[in-house]
């Protein structure tokens, strides 16, 4: 809500506990200068609401088309990725790391579901977001001359050899089948290094091992040869 609020989102009209209401006087102020604002009981907005359990104030508001900066030397693709939870937690990831734009390929959940629209915690307001349905479009949303990266266990690169500075898009695949072939065949197969035996990691806790790195990096100039 603060998020959708600091970036000059348009609310439609809100729906607020009286509870909650009571515990956020400034918000309810302010909300009541934008949209109108409809106090109800707890049990009709957990039926506005498609997620379990939740959050006391429920918002209708355009969806956010931000464009993504020119060159966007820093992308995320999440292929085939199906998980809500997932989804959410790497775009609140990656707008945390500065991730210039996110693509979701072909396969994956609606960005926009109520339970990834949760798990990102207003990401979707300061992150760029694009679904592309077909292949040819992923690939052609990625400025020439980028380098693609795919997380993989069988990666013969570790993932802080990866010089990502320069521009770079990181491809996370399906938890249960890996990337595409569509993309498989067109990157370099990296690999976070794993100890006792472990075979892999959450595709959310991998993106966030390997974005950060990438991070990481990039707060630092790169040096020129002299």
């Amino acid at each position: 809500m603060q998020d959708a609020l600091s970036n000059g989102a348009a609310f439609h009209t809100c729906f607020i506990t009286a509870a909650a209401a009571e515990a956020q006087p400034d918000l309810v102020a302010r909300l009541q200068k934008t949209c109108p604002l409809h106090l109800v009981p707890a049990d009709l907005l957990d039926k506005i609401s498609e997620t379990v359990s939740p959050q006391t104030i429920v918002a209708v508001t355009p969806i956010p088309e931000l464009p993504p900066p020119s060159p966007a030397d820093f992308s995320l693709i999440l292929d085939g990725v199906q998980d809500p939870g997932n989804a959410g937690t790497l775009l609140r990831t990656a707008a945390a790391a500065g991730v210039d734009q996110v693509l979701f390929a072909p396969g994956c959940v609606d960005p926009f579901n109520g339970k990834v629209l949760r798990a990102a915690m207003g990401a979707h307001f300061r992150v760029p977001i694009r679904i592309l349905p077909r292949w040819e479009a992923v690939m052609a949303a990625l400025p020439a001359g980028q380098s693609l990266y795919v997380a993989s266990a069988q990666g013969s690169i570790l993932y802080d050899e990866v010089d990502w500075r320069t521009p770079s898009a990181l491809v996370l695949g399906s938890e249960a089948h890996g990337a595409s072939s569509q993309l498989q065949d067109r990157a370099a197969a990296i690999a976070i290094p794993m100890a006792a035996a472990t075979e892999s990691l959450n595709v959310a806790a991998a993106g966030a091992v390997i974005l950060y790195e990438a991070a990481r990096q990039r707060r630092k100039p790169k040096r020129t040869a002299l």
